[in-house]
């Protein structure tokens, strides 16, 4: 569990920080300590607030009718996190944002229908796991092409510098939301995972309703996992994220950055689990196409799109195989 968390953060969480980088606001050690900072606090403080994330991913399946009990729920969900971290790596290698969200709930709904079926999945839950996927793709480009169109009306007249000015310091705050609602909701996904494990550890129950009381320590241990994830790794994501796809300037980062918080911080109080990769690379490719169609690399987003299509299928397949091997070998 704690090594889905750690990759969450070393191939997830740059995508925060990713803009305010490449428009060179933000050094990256800078950028990427903040991003350990806020993503720590975006956890506990969100989770605090509203912890509904974390209870629709707890509830989204059930191992309860698993042959075995408890014993084999937990190897299930082992192969299931084992599924996660293979599958992240290897899109990390190939410099592509693909989404941890989506990678999570892909591993372990492919391990529940190995071990119960599709009556293993409650699709009250899911459903709301697709809506988060419309709302994070199609909000987050719809909101960065608007935002950047408004706001090159409204600094039409203005000075280039005193524009430049007001998108520096504006940038690196709504980076700093990127990363603080990036440890809200992702934070809290895989929280909703670690007191499954407990669950099938013996170490917790669950409430009336299937909730779970979430430990301060575990909001914690996740939180400074996460962090840790993000202080080593990173580099590559920005690159793909932030230089590669849209060439960006300071009052687009600005506007991405803008529009992907805001999008963000709406689904946590709501409860939405959204794919923070999808709504911060949506709102790029929106405040690109805001300038011009032909300013976005729609070969890497080609690319990404195909890496996002092919997560569920993918991670949740290598998901259900690892259970089945799983539970032969122990």
């Amino acid at each position: 569990m704690l090594g889905v968390i750690f990759v969450n953060g070393w191939t997830d969480a740059p995508n925060a920080i990713a803009t305010a980088v490449s428009t060179r606001v933000l050094r990256p050690r800078t950028a990427i300590t903040m991003a350990v900072i806020l993503n720590f606090l975006g956890v506990l403080v969100m989770t605090f607030i509203n912890a509904e994330v974390a209870e629709t991913i707890s509830n989204m399946v059930s191992f309860d009718g698993a042959n075995g009990g408890r014993e084999v729920a937990q190897i299930a969900l082992a192969a299931a996190l084992f599924s996660i971290v293979v599958w992240s790596v290897g899109a990390w290698y190939f410099g592509i944002p693909t989404s941890e969200s989506h990678s999570l709930i892909a591993g372990i709904t492919g391990s529940a229908l190995a071990m119960g079926g599709t009556g293993a999945i409650n699709m009250t839950e899911w459903n709301k796991v697709l809506i988060g996927l419309v709302i994070s793709s199609v909000i987050g480009f719809g909101g960065g092409f608007g935002v950047a169109k408004l706001i090159q009306k409204i600094f039409a007249h203005v000075s280039r510098r005193t524009a430049n000015h007001f998108f520096t310091v504006g940038q690196a705050f709504s980076a700093a939301a990127n990363a603080f609602l990036h440890g809200a909701q992702d934070g809290q996904k895989f929280m909703g995972v670690f007191m499954l494990t407990l669950f099938y550890n013996g170490m917790v129950e669950r409430n009336l309703g299937g909730s779970f009381d979430i430990p301060l320590w575990v909001m914690i241990m996740c939180s400074l996992i996460m962090g840790l994830g993000t202080s080593v790794g990173g580099m590559r994501i920005i690159k793909a994220v932030g230089m590669d796809m849209v060439k960006l300037e300071r009052y687009q980062g600005f506007s991405a950055d803008l529009s992907a918080a805001f999008c963000l911080f709406a689904s946590s109080l709501l409860g939405i689990p959204v794919s923070t990769t999808h709504t911060k690379t949506t709102a790029i490719m929106g405040v690109g196409a805001a300038k011009r169609v032909s300013s976005v690399d729609w070969r890497i987003v080609k690319e990404m799109v195909l890496a996002w299509i092919l997560t569920f299928p993918g991670c949740g397949l290598i998901a259900y195989l690892m259970t089945k091997l799983f539970i032969n070998i122990f």
